[in-house]
């Protein structure tokens, strides 16, 4: 699978034309997704978490525990295309 065209993210015509790794739209090269989410708990191969950016019963191939020191340095920069769309996500 080849990277899609430029498109402007869920189509709205106030954002500029970006590329599909500037997004995270479902046709990616790699379907592989990074998601940071809250662990509950853990029965055997049953995993419990909230806040997962993922469909209920997805195949989770890795877990790792979030650390600060892993998180972004210094400030984050995003669009703020970013920012509007990220706005009411969750």
């Amino acid at each position: 699978m080849t990277p899609s065209a430029d498109r402007r993210p869920r189509g709205n015509p106030d954002w500029p034309l970006v590329g599909i790794f500037a997004q995270r739209g479902k046709n990616r090269p790699n379907r592989l997704g990074v998601s940071r989410c809250r662990l509950l708990g853990v029965d055997g191969l049953d995993v419990r978490v909230r806040g997962l950016d993922a469909i209920d019963g997805t195949p989770v191939l890795d877990l790792k525990p979030y650390m600060v020191e892993f998180g972004p340095q210094g400030e984050v920069v995003q669009p703020v295309w970013a920012t509007e769309l990220m706005r009411s996500y969750y």
